[in-house]
């Protein structure tokens, strides 16, 4: 027999010599031995998914406004021209709201020269500087697609004020 098993069939004597432990002992017990031999727990508890998280937590922006579909906003985006930067603002009424978490984008709609114009930004992209909620919409729908059909008067979204 090699040593492990020799060590292996030594700790199971030993066990049924002190007498029945629980479950929950043993397995205190194996990683206690884990950890003395260099074999940290902790190690081994972070997965892929879990180191994925963690980074995209980092990433996330702290202040970010709660912004609904229906809502007219003001998006400050970054520019740079040369070494110059600046930052421009953009602003419209959102029809869509994607995703969540790090990967949140809101599509803003707006007319400009008689033309719609829709951009799609992702909230938590330093390429977006600030949000600012205007005016709050009451809409009934998820998306407002439908506004892309609609002109003039015909595109506006009734006031909210209760949020």
């Amino acid at each position: 027999m090699t040593e492990d098993k020799k060590n292996a069939s030594s700790k199971k004597e030993a066990e049924k010599q002190m007498g029945k432990e629980t479950s929950e002992a043993t397995l205190e017990k194996k990683s206690k031995e884990d950890a003395s031999n260099g074999n940290s727990a902790a190690k081994s508890q972070l997965t892929a998914q879990a180191i994925i998280d963690q980074f995209e937590r980092s990433q996330q922006k702290d202040k970010v406004p709660e912004v609904y579909v229906g809502d007219t906003v003001r998006v400050g985006v970054r520019i740079s021209e040369g070494n110059k930067e600046r930052v421009q603002p953009y602003e419209g009424v959102i029809i869509a709201k994607r995703h969540g978490g790090l990967n949140e984008t809101i599509t803003v709609r707006r007319i400009f020269q008689g033309v719609g114009v829709e951009r799609v930004f992702m909230v938590h992209s330093p390429q977006v500087a600030s949000i600012k909620v205007e005016r709050r919409g009451k809409v009934r729908r998820a998306k407002l697609f439908y506004l892309r059909d609609r002109v003039g008067k015909a595109t506006r979204v009734k006031q909210r004020f209760d949020r």
